[in-house]
């Protein structure tokens, strides 16, 4: 399974915003020039996490985005499976599939979606953003500031 850009980039949304030391907002023009990423595909996920209770966002001058919650309590089996808006993994009414209602398969693939967010539900943003990838994230906040 490859991940949408559009999870790609919540995820490193997410990543960016979870070191803490920070005096100044990060905004999206920052997390744009951070990750080479299109400003305006970058305010869609924004738009989206923030509908989704993730983040918090001020507009205007000083504004900025933060993380809603703590680190550790964003399962990443959850955040994924929201950001990919994905229930299942194939879909044998469209197109109508001559196997459909006598296909072992799309069982199996459904179980094995399941096993894999499951698994990826063991882990939170706290573990994603552990050493090494913390002093990396740390290294991306002290880089000049965006104009």
């Amino acid at each position: 399974m490859q991940l949408t850009h559009f999870t790609d980039l919540g995820l490193r949304v997410l990543m960016y915003l979870s070191h803490p030391e920070r005096d100044t907002p990060v905004t999206i023009s920052e997390v744009a020039e951070r990750f080479e990423a299109s400003r305006n595909h970058l305010v869609k996920v924004v738009h989206f996490m923030a509908q989704q209770g993730w983040l918090v966002t001020t507009r205007g001058k000083g504004g900025g985005l933060a993380l809603a919650l703590p680190v550790d309590q964003y399962r990443l089996g959850h955040t994924i499976r929201v950001l990919e808006n994905v229930t299942e993994m194939i879909d044998c009414a469209d197109p109508p599939c001559a196997l459909r209602g006598r296909c072992h398969l799309k069982s199996i693939l459904d179980q094995a979606m399941e096993a894999f967010f499951k698994e990826l539900d063991r882990y939170t943003l706290a573990d994603a953003v552990a050493s090494p990838t913390h002093q990396v994230i740390t290294m991306l906040h002290k880089l000049r500031p965006v104009a």
